[in-house]
């Protein structure tokens, strides 16, 4: 087996710990690879959509991000249908999108969510 270095910083490493016992993976190597196996998956689950979508698209980052989230979202406003801002705590922020649109538009948009440094987490939901 190849071994990969991953460099995390303290607060991801804590809850990589905490999630590692709270699941009983048997190391932190176990949960990245489990990790990782979940975003092929989700990755090749999104891959094979088509056609028009009904979809949500949740995002969380950090405040400081609104601007580019804003930027981001006058991309895709003729498939944002509702937008939902919320804070969910002292410096984060979820944005709730239904999405309505052509598969490979709404793939184009999670993507340029999902790479954006800014997003602590982004979640696709399609129907």
């Amino acid at each position: 087996m190849t071994i990969v270095s991953v460099s995390l910083n303290e607060d991801i490493l804590n809850e990589v710990d905490k999630l590692q016992k709270a699941l009983g993976f048997s190391g932190r190597s176990e949960i990245v690879r489990a990790g990782i196996r979940n975003l092929l998956a989700e990755e090749k689950e999104r891959q094979n959509l088509s056609g028009s979508l009904f979809a949500v698209l949740l995002a969380i980052h950090d405040e400081k991000s609104d601007e580019q989230v804003t930027t981001m979202q006058h991309d895709y406003d003729r498939l944002i249908t509702t937008h939902i801002h919320n804070k969910i705590d002292g410096d984060r922020c979820l944005e709730i999108f239904l999405i309505k649109g052509k598969a490979d538009e709404i793939k184009a948009m999670t993507k340029k969510f999902q790479s954006n440094k800014k997003m602590d987490h982004v979640k696709l939901i399609a129907m």
